[in-house]
């Protein structure tokens, strides 16, 4: 746990030090005011995906890609497009996200507190009334075999290689960044501009696969607390793991340590999120990280760094559902 909880440290401080945790980071990225986010979300998936590469080929790391998150409405990915949107929506309404809002609490942004106990509202709804029902709508084992083997990776997907793939993949990331830094020239706010906030993400996954050989990931921490809760209640049975609790409790900390090392980080955000509005936006975090199976770190920078379908597919969705939203609120706020 102490691994986990270092790594999480790390992250949290590379998120604080990027200014990446500010709800108007993300708010005026969802709006298409701000490219802070964007850039720093690239370099840390890129950098991410050429670490994962690298100690995948060394041997260091076996990792498999992440499968898909099926709900069986509409399609194998419908999982990863549902909740994806229903966390973009979160991200854009409680101005976090299911990583993000453990270095708001660390570095004193009040709205992380009501966005963290919507978040925990939603584990226990995810883990003790939804998640059962969708597991009832899985096809049995007979049904599945019928089913023709589906492509985990975009290697797959398109037939490439991986090594063909992983370079290809490198130089869109490389310039969509570019791009963005010349036309856009964001800013961060923060001790590190974009790029080095991403790099900074980038060195605590490095963290993570050198004293854990796994990555990062947050949003399962809330569905562990559901599934304590359900179990403390006398109806579930006790959780065999609280890992990820250890790795954003972790965060936690790092993040409150920049803060308290460098008093200029503590910069009250511009965009102030009221409390029902943090608390449903935490809600739809929670909800829509473990619909989709993973978050913006678990599948924005973790999975894309193994190059899975799922996770690139879950990435467009939160865009979309983010923007999405962003642009039905700006509506209704001018009326």
């Amino acid at each position: 746990m102490l691994r986990s909880f270092v790594s999480g440290a790390a992250f949290g401080a590379a998120l604080a030090a990027a200014a990446i945790h500010q709800p108007d980071a993300i708010i005026e990225q969802m709006q298409f005011r701000k490219w802070q986010m964007l850039t720093t979300f690239l370099t840390a998936s890129g950098t991410s995906t050429l670490l994962v590469h690298v100690f995948q080929r060394l041997g260091y790391l076996h990792l498999k890609p992440r499968n898909y998150s099926t709900l069986n409405i509409f399609g194998p990915l419908d999982g990863n497009v549902i909740g994806g949107m229903f966390l973009g929506a979160g991200m854009t309404i409680s101005g976090s996200c299911p990583g993000t809002v453990f270095a708001q609490i660390g570095s004193g942004i009040h709205s992380g507190l009501f966005t963290l106990g919507g978040a925990i509202i939603g584990g226990i709804i995810w883990s003790g009334l939804l998640r059962p029902v969708f597991r009832t709508r899985t096809k049995p084992a007979s049904d599945v075999e019928d089913i023709p083997k589906r492509p985990l990776t975009v290697e797959e997907w398109t037939g490439t290689s991986q090594t063909s793939t992983f370079v290809i993949v490198e130089s869109l990331f490389g310039g969509i960044i570019a791009g963005i830094v010349y036309l856009a020239a964001p800013e961060s706010g923060g001790l590190v501009g974009p790029v080095a906030g991403g790099l900074l993400i980038a060195s605590a996954q490095l963290l993570s696969i050198v004293t854990r050989r796994s990555l990062l990931g947050t949003s399962s921490s809330f569905e562990e607390v559901g599934d304590y809760f359900w179990w403390a209640v006398g109806r579930g049975v006790r959780p065999m793991s609280y890992t990820a609790i250890a790795l954003t409790t972790g965060m936690i900390a790092g993040a409150l340590s920049v803060s308290l090392a460098s008093p200029s980080t503590r910069v009250a955000p511009e965009i102030v999120i009221g409390p029902n509005k943090a608390v449903l936006g935490g809600m739809l975090l929670s909800i829509g990280s473990r619909m989709a199976g993973g978050c913006t770190s678990g599948h924005g920078i973790s999975g894309v760094s193994l190059l899975s379908v799922s996770s690139f597919v879950t990435v467009v969705a939160i865009f979309a559902g983010g923007m999405g939203t962003a642009m039905i609120m700006g509506q209704l706020n001018r009326r």
